[in-house]
């Protein structure tokens, strides 16, 4: 069966976005060392699996070419095919991308039966809340940016207790932090 990662980019105090959706607390630019971490992180990645809102911005992001990425890495982005989490859209606007609606366990499980590598969410809050609180992530990435912003959309979903394990926690020269753990199975 399949991996399901989450790769989310977090406040020191567990944001992954500012009240409004605010994403300019994230330290910039990157260092070399959490580059080809990340690099690592997606090679055995062969899809990515996003919310609508996301979708709406990633995507078409990616398609343009982003400044400051490599042409590797933005053809990596958009060869690798998407599924969009979303019970609004019908069809895909997007290239590369299918639409998935309805219940997300079974979508979910769906998915890590098919054949292949690794899944990848990148974000998305009401998406990565829904993911964690019912269990359907393998791994946990967070790149801990060093900022607190006091408010805002939260990683995890209120009530209930989220156990996990740390497997591995590393600093890169830019200061932010991965903590990359296990949910703890009962």
């Amino acid at each position: 069966m399949r991996k399901f990662k989450l790769q989310v980019q977090v406040s020191a105090d567990g944001y992954m976005a500012g009240p409004n959706g605010e994403m300019d607390w994230m330290r910039f630019p990157w260092t070399d060392d959490i580059s080809r971490y990340i690099d690592a992180l997606m090679r055995p990645v062969d899809c990515i699996v996003l919310g609508r809102k996301l979708a709406e911005g990633f995507i078409p992001a990616w398609e343009s070419g982003p400044e400051g990425e490599t042409q590797e890495a933005i053809d990596q982005m958009n060869d690798t095919p998407k599924v969009v989490i979303s019970d609004s859209l019908t069809a895909s606007p997007w290239k590369n991308a299918e639409i998935a609606g309805g219940d997300l366990t079974e979508i979910v499980n769906g998915l890590k039966a098919r054949p292949g590598g690794d899944l990848i969410a990148y974000g998305g809050g009401t998406l990565v809340r829904d993911l964690i609180a019912r269990g359907l992530l393998d791994d946990l990435y967070l790149f801990v940016n060093p900022t607190a912003i006091g408010t805002g959309m939260p990683v995890f979903p209120e009530g209930g207790y989220q156990r996990l394990d740390l497997v591995e926690s590393r600093l890169f020269d830019c200061g932010i932090a991965v903590m990359h753990y296990t949910p703890k199975r009962a």
